[in-house]
């Protein structure tokens, strides 16, 4: 029985859905690059950083390099660079219309706030 679309999709945002493949993903949007510089960068454990990468070795998002004793990795495709810009084009989206959001509730408030410091108290 075949998987439906919806449901490849939800596992694949699934796989991605850890903060440490995230950074990994990002680190290699420039290229190639050599685990002992994602362990500096990222700065785990690297049996974490291993499981990390064997889940996106598994998933065919990334792929493995061996140049004698030095093993990088490399995005499989330049799909995943543009899914990560698509995303922080997102983040910033939702992002600027929080802030903007913020900045009304703020002014909407400040009237009433400045009213409170106004109102005179009858003498008793």
């Amino acid at each position: 029985m075949q998987v439906p679309l919806y449901q490849a999709k939800a596992e694949f945002f699934r796989m991605l859905g850890h903060p440490v493949r995230i950074r990994v993903l990002e680190l290699l949007q420039n290229g190639p690059v050599p685990v002992r510089d994602l362990l500096n960068e990222i700065e785990i454990e690297p049996s974490n950083l291993s499981q990390q990468l064997a889940v996106l070795r598994r998933s065919g998002i990334v792929v493995s390099i061996r140049e004698g004793s030095t093993v990088s990795y490399a995005l499989a495709g330049g799909d995943v660079a543009e899914l990560l810009r698509a995303a922080r084009r997102i983040l910033t989206e939702l992002l600027a219309g929080q802030t903007e959001l913020l900045a009304e509730l703020r002014q909407a408030d400040a009237p009433a706030a400045h009213a409170e410091e106004h109102i005179t108290h009858p003498a008793g």
